[in-house]
């Protein structure tokens, strides 16, 4: 009777991590509306890059796949999350599509295409050629390295924010909203005994703890607030 309580308290708790990072990713999924307001408004992508957003719905469609039952039973959050993730970002791309110039345009265009034909491999080897362990693993060793990838870009605001002594490209809310999504799924990744989860995610609550870190100092030197982010991250 205590085993079967302790396991719904248990279940409970992995349950409330899956949840709560899900609701800080879509914290941080919204975040870029103000860039694409900017597009819309002057019909014109100007300076802004739309690789980020590519490197974001790649990394998406693979931890949406890891998170699929055909893949990886009992974490169904993980392949919420990035559901949306990835209709946000096929989202943020149509508009920036939509209004570059042509030859950015078709680059986009061409690297939209690639991250299809990625994918579909991926879904092909992981169904047609390995069985359920290895699918697993293949797969999981895939999300681990799609999501390190993406810490390039909080390693960049940091390096950045430590060599102009400045917070101004670092807006609290987003690093605060990238910590508590992170925490929530090496939570989620802990309860569910999933390195594949836990150990990217572990990595991610420290680069945001050095961020909060660096902000609390910094903030208090220059006096200033932060402004729009240079590059968002997307975990």
């Amino acid at each position: 009777m205590l085993s079967t309580g302790l396991s719904s308290v248990y279940l409970g708790f992995s349950t409330a991590a899956g949840i709560a990072g899900n609701i800080f990713a879509f914290v941080l999924f919204v975040s870029p509306l103000p860039t694409f307001k900017r597009i819309i408004r002057n019909k014109s992508t100007e300076q802004f890059s739309g690789l980020p957003y590519i490197y974001a719905l790649l990394n998406c469609l693979i931890c949406l796949w890891y998170g699929m039952p055909v893949v990886k039973t009992g974490i169904i959050l993980v392949a919420t999350v990035n559901s949306f993730g990835a209709v946000f970002q096929l989202v943020y791309l149509s508009i920036f599509i939509t209004y570059a110039e042509r030859a950015t345009k078709l680059r986009m265009l061409g690297l939209l295409g690639a991250v299809a034909v990625i994918f579909v491999f991926i879904v092909f080897v992981s169904l047609g050629v390995l069985e359920y362990d290895d699918r697993q693993t293949f797969v999981g060793y895939l999300s681990v390295a799609s999501l390190i990838s993406m810490f390039a870009s909080p390693l960049f605001i940091i390096k950045l924010v430590i060599k102009t002594r400045s917070v101004e490209f670092m807006p609290f809310n987003l690093s605060f909203a990238t910590f508590l999504m992170s925490l929530s799924f090496s939570a989620y990744g802990i309860f569910k005994e999933d390195p594949f989860l836990y150990i990217p995610n572990g990595i991610g609550t420290i680069l945001g703890l050095v961020q909060l870190a660096l902000y609390s100092y910094y903030s208090k030197i220059s006096g200033e607030d932060s402004r729009e982010p240079l590059i968002v991250s997307y975990v």
